[in-house]
């Protein structure tokens, strides 16, 4: 399904780690709604060996959430410093064995 909402790209990147895995951060602004109140989509995502393993973002109806190895859950997004901050110790957190 097509939508027409009008969204501008204010953040993409992609990159890799030493053993491969890689970090792929997207953020549009968008206008606010029921559904993305603080004018945001993202998607954050952290894949390794070909799997996400860790993901926030707040797909179409869904709302704000991440998944962890698998999991969804629900994700009370505060700011984008505060996602990013989030999201970044969850990939030290799996790296370290904690998830």
């Amino acid at each position: 399904m097509t939508t027409n909402i009008k969204s501008e790209l204010l953040y993409d990147v992609k990159y890799y780690d030493a053993e491969g895995a890689f970090v792929e951060i997207k953020v549009w602004q968008v206008p606010r709604s029921q559904d993305k109140p603080h004018g945001l989509r993202y998607s954050f995502t952290y894949v390794v060996k070909g799997a996400r393993v860790i993901g926030y973002d707040n797909a179409e109806g869904k709302g704000d959430h991440r998944h962890i190895r698998g999991r969804e859950r629900a994700y009370a997004f505060k700011s984008l410093k505060k996602l990013w901050a989030d999201f970044m110790k969850d990939i030290e957190a799996f790296k370290e064995g904690q998830i």
